[in-house]
């Protein structure tokens, strides 16, 4: 996975959007996105502008998980 950030929120709907239905990722709280490296041209050919950040780490591929919010029992 690699870790992608968006110029604007609003760019950013709109790529998640358009990854939806084809790429599996994750979405984090920060305004980073993580994609498969095969996303990143599907992104790029669409028009999309955004930053590369790096590989994601464990940490970030993990996030979204901690980030859900649990009931207390």
């Amino acid at each position: 996975m690699i870790t992608i950030k968006f110029s604007d929120p609003n760019t950013r709907l709109k790529a998640l959007g358009f990854l939806m239905g084809q790429f599996s990722g994750r979405a984090l709280k920060t305004g980073e996105v993580l994609v498969p490296e095969i996303a990143l041209q599907a992104l790029a050919h669409e028009g999309f502008q955004f930053t590369v950040l790096g590989k994601s780490t464990y940490e970030q591929q993990i996030a979204a998980f901690r980030d859900i919010v649990t009931s207390t029992v």
